[in-house]
Order: structure tokens, then sequence, then C-alpha cells
């Protein structure tokens, strides 16, 4: 599967600089055009990637020590919340 992006490219200087309206964070930079391009899709990749991983994760089971409500009761919670 191909994901196509919007790439906006501006010249500063001698470089040109990157960025994907689409992916917040998403940013590249060269000093040819080829460069900023390939600089803007390796980080567009690895933004995806970790986005991928993070949902393949998924929720955290019930009762994980990160949740301090996780393993409560509806019952208890609405006591402890008071």
């Amino acid at each position: 599967m191909r994901n196509e992006f919007t790439a906006v490219i501006e010249r500063d200087g001698e470089w040109f600089v990157a960025w994907s309206p689409e992916v917040p964070g998403a940013n590249g930079q060269g000093h040819t055009l080829e460069e900023c391009r390939a600089s803007l899709s390796k980080a567009i990749r690895l933004i995806l990637t970790d986005r991928r991983e993070d949902g393949l994760r998924g929720l955290p089971p019930r009762g994980y020590p990160g949740n301090r409500y996780g393993a409560m009761k509806r019952e208890s919670l609405l006591r402890h919340l008071g």
C-alpha cells in the first residue's frame, strides 16, 4: 500500500526545508530539493511506524498498575471519588 502526503517545501538561503501538514512533526531539510524530499519522506516513515507500533500495543490490561482505577469496580470507584 502506498500513501501520499502533501509536502510544503520552501527555500531558506542555501537550504530547502519541508513539512507535511497531514503528519504533525514531520520535517525535512536538504541542500538540494531531492535531499529535502528524501529527508521528509524518512521523517514521515519514522512517525507513522511509531504510531503504528503504539496502535498495535493497544490498551493496557484492566488493573494495569499505571492506571490506578483500573482494577476497581464501578461502585468502589464512585465511593473513592466521593
